[in-house]
């Protein structure tokens, strides 16, 4: 292969590759988005975390204790 023919292959695999990172990125976007406006996941209780860390801070979501042996 000549120089132009790396150039070129070089190029269209830098284009696609944008075009694909581009596509996934979109997705998971609209996929938080859908979440927040279902109601299923409330993002803005996760950014609260920034404010208050403190080790004595309320947890933001309840856990269920596990029996011994069960994983």
């Amino acid at each position: 292969m000549d120089y132009e023919t790396l150039i070129g292959i070089q190029g269209y695999a830098k284009f696609f590759l944008l075009l694909f990172l581009t596509i996934v990125f979109v997705s998971y976007a609209y996929t938080l988005y859908k979440r927040q406006r279902s109601g299923e996941v409330d993002y803005e209780e996760y950014s609260k975390l920034v404010l208050d860390d403190e080790i004595g801070s309320q947890p933001l979501e309840k856990r269920e204790k596990l029996e011994k042996g069960e994983k």
